[in-house]
């Protein structure tokens, strides 16, 4: 945070981290079975407002416009920011990030990040974008475990950013990693305990 204060200036700083949580917060799946008339996602499944816990009302559609609209936000603020240049996308892309987890509307409890993780990818190194697909597919593949493929997915990322001399980006997603770690907790339980349920399991 340093270095962006010092290459951005404090306010253009300051700016780029509000529009960039502003933007990030805004939970589109509570908005969006509120507006199909499904009541408070919040309340079923896991109680989270991400396109996983949509997918649980057992409407596909909604689920699949949670899922993009959650990327998108963070695509936004990565993107319009970085007019300003890369530290601003940086800045604004993980304040999106941080928006979508702990948005102040929903008393800070928001979505896992996994969504909005692949959006701020998309802003900043779109090429990425396939990478991460790429490996989640192939987790998928042999494991059937949706979270444990997001999980190394995101764990991936910013080594192969550092290693291709994205650096400042690589640290950006390492912090963001590290987060999305920390949400995912309960899985990473569940995955070691044998009890996370698999991709095409019911309930």
């Amino acid at each position: 945070m340093d270095i962006l204060f010092w290459q951005l200036g404090l306010p253009a700083t300051l700016l780029c981290l509000a529009f960039g949580y502003l933007l990030g917060s805004i939970p589109f799946g509570l908005i969006l079975t509120r507006v199909a008339g499904l009541g408070d996602v919040r309340k079923i499944g896991s109680g989270n407002i991400g396109a996983t816990n949509v997918l649980r009302t057992g409407n596909r559609k909604l689920a699949a416009a949670t899922l993009l609209l959650d990327a998108l936000k963070g695509t936004a603020a990565a993107a319009i920011a970085s007019y300003w240049g890369g530290e601003a996308g940086i800045a604004a892309g993980f304040a999106a990030f941080l928006g979508h987890l702990f948005p102040v509307w929903l008393g800070f409890k928001g979505g896992k990040g996994v969504a909005t993780y692949i959006g701020v990818l998309l802003g900043l190194v779109p090429v990425m974008v396939l990478v991460f697909a790429a490996i989640w597919l192939a987790v998928a593949k042999v494991t059937r475990y949706s979270s444990l493929s997001a999980l190394t997915a995101t764990a991936i990322i910013p080594v192969i950013l550092y290693a291709t001399e994205y650096e400042k980006v690589a640290v950006l997603f390492a912090a963001m990693t590290a987060i999305s770690w920390i949400k995912h907790r309960a899985n990473i339980q569940r995955l070691l305990s044998g009890t996370e349920s698999r991709i095409g399991e019911k309930g």
